[in-house]
Parts: C-alpha cells; sequence; structure tokens
C-alpha cells in the first residue's frame, strides 16, 4: 500500500493539503541546523514547505515516480525504502516525515533516525487530522459502513480519526529507545475549507484507494460521498489539528 500513492503524482501534489504554518516553524526553531532530512517525501510537499523556511532539504522516497515529480519541483530526492537507504556517512540536523513515518517499520526506523541524525538532532514525525463536522463525518461512516459492512474500524477512522493517529504516536514514542530523549507531543490546530471535488481529489489519494479499487468499491464510496457533501451544501470547513512527535537525539 506504501507504493500505491504513485499512481497520479500529480493529483497527489495538487490534492494534498499543506502543512500548518505553525508546525514548519517548530521544526525549523528546533533543529540545531538546515539540514533536513525527509523520509517518505512523496511529491515534495513538505520539503518545498521547509525549503521556504530556509532548510536543506534531502529526501528519501520509495516510489520513483512520486520522486520524478519531486525533482521537477526542485527537491532533491534519492529512492529507497528508509529502513535500506545508504546515507554514506551524512548526517542530519532534522529528520522529519510528514504523513509516512506509519509506512516505516518502527524498530528499524528508529534505528537509521539514530544514526543519520547528529548529536542534538531533531527527530519530528507528524500527521495532519481531517476531522470534517460532527454530522458530515457521521454520513461519511454511513458510507463506510454500508459500502464496506466488512470493515468497521474504516466507519469509526471516517467519522472521527484522530484516534488512528494518536495509535501512530504511540507506537513510535515506544520504539524510539535511548539514543532520543526530550520526547514531546505538540498539536497545531489547521482549518482550510473543501469543496465536494476537492474532498474526492483528496479521497482518491488515501491509502486505502487502491484496495477499495480492487475490490471495485472505490467508485461507490466515491458517488456516496460526494452526495454527502453535496447535501451539506456542497462545501465544508475542517478545523483540524495536525499531530507530532519530537524528539532529541542523544
Amino acid at each position: 500500500m506504501a507504493e500505491s500513492f504513485g499512481s497520479d503524482p500529480e493529483l497527489y501534489d495538487r490534492a494534498r493539503p499543506t502543512y500548518p504554518d505553525a508546525l514548519i516553524e517548530a521544526v525549523v526553531a528546533k533543529g540545531p541546523g538546515p539540514a533536513v532530512l525527509d523520509v517518505g517525501c512523496g511529491t515534495g510537499i513538505l520539503a518545498r514547505q521547509l525549503d521556504a523556511a530556509g532548510c536543506q532539504v534531502l529526501g528519501v522516497e520509495v516510489d520513483e515516480r512520486m520522486a520524478a515529480h519531486a525533482r521537477t519541483t526542485g527537491v532533491e530526492v534519492e529512492v529507497s525504502a528508509f529502513e535500506s537507504w545508504d546515507p554514506r556517512g551524512r548526517t542530519y540536523d532534522a529528520l522529519v516525515a510528514g504523513m509516512t513515518w506509519h509506512w516505516i517499520d518502527p524498530v528499524a526506523g528508529a534505528a537509521k533516525a539514530a544514526e543519520v541524525l547528529r548529536p542534538g538532532g531533531t527527530f519530528a514525525v507528524f500527521w495532519y487530522v481531517l476531522q470534517p463536522p460532527s454530522d458530515l463525518g457521521e454520513a461519511f461512516a454511513a458510507v463506510n459502513r454500508d459500502v464496506l459492512p466488512d470493515y468497521p474500524a474504516a466507519s469509526r477512522a471516517a467519522a472521527s480519526p484522530l484516534g488512528a493517529y494518536e495509535h501512530f504516536l504511540d507506537r513510535t514514542a515506544e520504539s524510539l529507545g535511548t539514543a532520543f530523549t526530550a520526547v514531546e507531543r505538540p498539536t497545531f490546530p489547521w482549518s482550510r475549507t473543501y469543496t465536494r471535488d476537492e474532498w474526492l481529489d483528496q479521497l482518491r489519494t488515501s491509502g486505502m484507494a487502491k484496495p477499495l479499487a480492487d475490490a471495485g468499491k472505490l467508485d461507490a464510496v466515491l458517488e456516496r460521498t460526494g452526495a454527502a457533501i453535496d447535501a451539506y451544501g456542497g462545501a465544508f470547513t475542517l478545523d483540524s489539528t495536525a499531530v507530532a512527535l519530537f524528539a532529541t537525539r542523544t
């Protein structure tokens, strides 16, 4: 599933939201220097924000299609799974992973992060939580219950996705070991208005899109989700949260 996002990198780059300015500022402020490693950089959304904030970013990305698109936007990328990536002795002031650390083996990933971060370097992984208004979230959950009756977790996540991301934070914290200290879990509020088509585009870029398509159910989810947004007025505002885990390399 981690390698399914590159089927349409242009759509991914257009549909996925950027990260809150306050989150970018926090990463830059914590890092002892400008050299940043972006794990699972995708099409370069996060890397471009960090570059604009004065960082020198190298991306590592498992999917050549995503990496190729990132390069067209000026991001330097090396293609590899992070766990097996060869840093060739290079070290960094910060390691970031936006919406990707759950694809990394937590133990191997923590060990690799400890290897490539300089003493005092910042480990920063984070996810943005797409939290629709409660009544619309319930409508999305109803779509998932009807179309995906064998996957109750999908309907729970559609209604209130924060729990899934808190699980990622817990698992990451438990895996860091003694190479890291000063673990923090800050949150960053963010808001964005989505039209019907914009929301459906981001659904097409989600991790579940390919399995749903393979099962012949993606079109039904998109159609019924679109109908729910139409009934809501054709657009809605997410008042959401980005959740993060920061730690310092000892």
